[in-house]
């Protein structure tokens, strides 16, 4: 799943929406979150992030983000959420031939 743009206050609603879209139409318990296009990403959208993580977890599965830009990675790291969360430097091999997730 790729997301794009800036994950904030106004923006993370819609992605709580397609979240909760993807988990309850598909069996998907594995996530990779591509956010080599996200700019900015506030406290709003790791929360998100967060409940996306809880929901999987409570399935079964995980989720994992992949090419977070520098910005990005520095909120991962200043949260402590880079140590919650598995972090790819590139999206996995793996889930390219994967099913498109979104």
């Amino acid at each position: 799943m790729t997301i794009t743009g800036e994950i904030d206050l106004y923006t993370a609603p819609g992605l709580q929406s397609e979240f909760a879209r993807l988990l309850q139409e598909s069996p998907t318990t594995y996530v990779v979150l591509d956010l080599s296009k996200v700019e900015f990403c506030d406290s709003t959208g790791m929360n998100v992030l967060l409940a996306a993580l809880k929901r999987l977890r409570e399935r079964g599965g995980t989720m994992e983000l992949a090419a977070p830009r520098p910005a990005v990675r520095k909120i991962l790291q200043v949260t402590g959420l880079d140590s919650v969360f598995t972090v790819h430097d590139a999206v996995p091999d793996e889930s390219l031939s994967a099913e498109p997730q979104g």
